[in-house]
């Protein structure tokens, strides 16, 4: 059959469409791979090509019937542990309710069972035996917030006319925040939830910016290892693609040439913590302002953590590297007034250059049968109650007060990490990692396996906070830490001095240094985490969260 103009048109056509769609997929790629080897170099993509099959062989190895039967064995034990130390048992005549009953309690009743809640045998936060958690700003301040909390109890700041206080409080709050962090006039912000919150509105209008501003399609996010989690869970729920950047010993701070390198048109954000949650290390804040600004790019700055210790580090007689907005390129910082404000859990602030920038976070519905529905976050009610009492707390504490408290905890952070450094029982086998400015003390060691040490100092009734890459542990000192800092280095010692016994025996019986441990941190970061392949991990998380919520 003879072909016809028409038909050796139409397949040309065809045929020059399959090529240009062709070409247009082999430049997508080719551009994604230039990126690639420019940001991460020949040496950084063939160590992250090797890390991928790794991973990936992991996978395969732990889907096999043998070892997918050890994984569900080990579930199940975990399950059943988590389940013995956080749920409570029938034989502590704790009762559970899964209905509503059938009658109204009286508040007799409601008292004496709260009572009993409040009882419940747990980790003694209150005579300062846990790291961070907790920012408890006494109890005078306590009973500031329980009368705020009375007076606002149902207010919500959706309906702002039918609860003006909250909504000027609100907004004072915001004012007061921006002020400590020098921002410029036409400064902005808003209250959170919490860090998390802050963080996730940020990456939010970092990425509404710069698709609506410069077309961004495919946003890119550029952070140190060491960054809150927050935004790459930020980068999961919004698809921002995230870059890690390592934190080199022995600054630990991100490495600036790696955050340079790692730019390139669909960057929407860089990223530094003032300080980190792991190691209470500052990055170099000055470098990637000058970096932000030279690519008129925005740059966070995580300052939850720091909250109102920063901001009062110098006026305390401490040093302090800069971090606020004085730095030009500083646009967005996130605080969190219930840690070092001492506001109540709940609060936290995400501060703006200007408004333009925070108006990328906010949602509108201008036609919705319901009306015109706005929200400046992610919720859309909130309890005008946590507002009510950040404030209460702001302005019973002042100046004076937040001075007070960051020479404090900060002086007692600094005699912990004296005793690390210094102390002859301490200082030949733990190391402190770089060097921490405000009130997260973060240690390591080369002789024992310092899960260990984590463990045993659980034992003794301390919750401190488990590391891993490297392997560590930190202490977050807050105001209940204090007054038992010394009992702490004093029960650090006797650990300290049982492992190298411990350590010593194994030597002698010819089983090498640095021994199995066989703890709860051990398990979860030195075993488990050791996998190339995380599947494991995630999955005792999932166990741990799923308890959480058994009745």
């Amino acid at each position: 059959m003879a072909t016809t103009p028409k038909r050796t048109l139409a397949l040309n056509s065809l045929e020059i469409v399959r090529n240009i769609i062709f070409a247009l997929f082999l430049l997508r790629w080719t551009r994604k791979s230039l990126l690639q080897l420019r940001g991460r170099g020949l040496i950084g993509t063939t160590k992250e090509a090797y890390a991928y099959l790794r991973k990936n062989a992991y996978t395969l190895l732990l889907s096999t019937p043998p070892m997918r039967r050890k994984i569900e064995t080990s579930i199940r034990e975990t399950t059943a542990k988590l389940e013995k130390k956080l749920l409570p048992g029938d034989e502590l005549g704790i009762n559970k309710y899964t209905r509503v009953p059938i009658e109204g309690w009286t508040a007799e009743q409601i008292k004496a069972e709260l009572g009993a809640l409040s009882d419940m045998k747990h980790t003694r936060w209150e005579d300062g035996f846990v790291s961070g958690a907790v920012y408890h700003g006494g109890q005078d301040l306590k009973d500031v917030q329980i009368d705020a909390f009375a007076k606002f109890t149902v207010s919500n700041p959706l309906h702002p006319d039918v609860f003006p206080g909250v909504r000027k409080m609100e907004a004072e709050v915001v004012a007061m925040v921006l002020s400590m962090f020098n921002a410029p006039p036409g400064g902005a912000g808003v209250t959170t939830s919490g860090g998390t919150e802050s963080i996730m509105m940020s990456c939010l209008a970092a990425r509404q910016k710069a698709y609506y501003e410069h077309g961004v399609t495919e946003p890119e996010l550029i952070l140190p290892e060491t960054a809150h989690s927050a935004f790459s869970k930020a980068g999961e729920y919004f698809k921002i693609k995230v870059h890690l950047v390592a934190c080199p010993a022995p600054s630990y701070k991100v490495h600036i040439p790696s955050v340079r390198r790692l730019i390139n048109s669909n960057t929407v954000l860089l990223v530094g913590s003032a300080p980190n949650f792991p190691h209470g290390i500052i990055d170099d804040i000055a470098a990637l302002s000058k970096l932000a600004l030279g690519r008129r790019i925005p740059l966070h700055v995580d300052c939850c953590l720091g909250s109102f210790l920063m901001p009062f580090l110098s006026t305390a007689g401490f040093p302090c590297d800069p971090f606020d907005f004085r730095l030009p390129g500083v646009t967005n910082i996130s605080v969190d007034t219930h840690k070092y404000g001492f506001a109540p859990k709940g609060n936290s602030t995400i501060l703006y250059r200007d408004r333009k920038l925070r108006s990328y976070q906010y949602y509108i519905a201008p036609d919705w049968s319901g009306g015109v529905y706005a929200s400046p976050s992610m919720a859309g009610s909130r309890p005008g109650a946590l507002i009510a009492g950040c404030w209460a707390s702001m302005m019973n504490q002042g100046e004076s007060g937040y001075t007070q408290s960051c020479h404090t905890i900060v002086g007692a952070a600094k005699k912990f990490e004296a005793a690390l450094r210094e102390d002859e029982d301490l200082c030949l086998d733990l190391k402190v990692i770089g060097k921490p400015l405000v009130s997260v003390i973060a240690f390591t060691s080369s002789t024992l396996n310092i899960y260990d040490v984590a463990d045993a100092m659980g034992e003794k009734g301390w919750h401190l906070n488990s590391l891993q890459n490297p392997p560590g542990i930190h202490v977050a000192v807050t105001l209940p830490i204090v007054p038992v800092v010394d009992k702490m280095v004093a029960d650090l010692r006797d650990v300290v001095r049982d492992e190298k016994e411990k350590e010593r025996q194994r030597v002698a019986s010819g089983k090498g240094s640095k021994g199995e441990a066989m703890g709860d941190s051990a398990a979860l970061y030195g075993v488990a985490g050791s996998l190339p392949d995380k599947t494991v991990v995630k999955q005792l998380a999932e166990v741990f969260l799923d308890t959480l919520y058994k009745a």
